[in-house]
């Protein structure tokens, strides 16, 4: 497959990739973002902030902020690995609009889960739209009785099971983010995808 097809059927898979990145380069030499008031001065969810302040852009922002090295390279490598499996797929709009708001829902689970304990936490990170991805895989395999091209239904569950599972036996860990993307991400793409028909493949082959 030519390069230049790669990049657009996967331009918001890089887009987003290149924001993540480049905001943690900035970050980074703008102060520690290892620390909690650092990354709550630049967008981090703080439930007090969101709340009582209605600071309700710390929603989005969270979500192109990371702590560490470490937790953006891990996040980047199944944001591209999810991304270049669901955006072919999707469509890169669509892609777009499910990661923005797969993010969105697993920061208000995570929001409500803090805001009802008490807890004064302040968390980022791009996990929750990366699992609303991931719960747009799992309807593909779905929709397509069991799997597509190279991703099969087994493997997928598999990955979803081992991910949340990663996540309940680590600590600093926001699990209602994921919990929250994943249901978000799944629902979406039941909206979102539209299966191309047999005889639609036919006509695009012929032009």
């Amino acid at each position: 497959m030519r390069i230049d097809k790669i990049q657009k059927e996967n331009r918001i898979t890089i887009g987003l990739l290149a924001v993540n990145i480049l905001t943690f380069i900035v970050l980074s030499f703008l102060g520690d973002t290892q620390s909690s008031q650092f990354m709550y001065d630049h967008g981090a969810v703080f439930a007090p902030a969101v709340i009582e302040n209605g600071e309700y852009y710390r929603l989005f922002t969270s979500m192109f902020l990371h702590f560490d090295f470490s937790h953006l390279m891990n996040n980047m490598i199944m944001l591209g690995a999810l991304g270049t499996t669901v955006e072919p797929e999707l469509g890169s709009i669509k892609t777009l609009i499910l990661y923005l708001l797969s993010g969105l829902g697993g920061n208000l689970l995570s929001l409500g889960a803090d805001w009802t304990s008490g807890a004064l936490v302040v968390s980022a990170g791009a996990s929750g739209a990366i699992f609303g991805l991931m719960g747009a895989l799992v309807w593909l395999v779905i929709r397509n009785r069991g799997g597509y091209g190279r991703i099969y239904g087994r493997r997928v569950y598999l990955m979803v099971g081992l991910s949340l599972y990663y996540g309940f036996t680590s600590t600093g860990v926001d699990n209602y983010a994921h919990v929250g993307g994943l249901i978000c991400g799944f629902l979406l793409a039941i909206c979102l995808y539209r299966k191309r028909g047999k005889e639609k493949i036919i006509r695009e082959e012929k032009r």
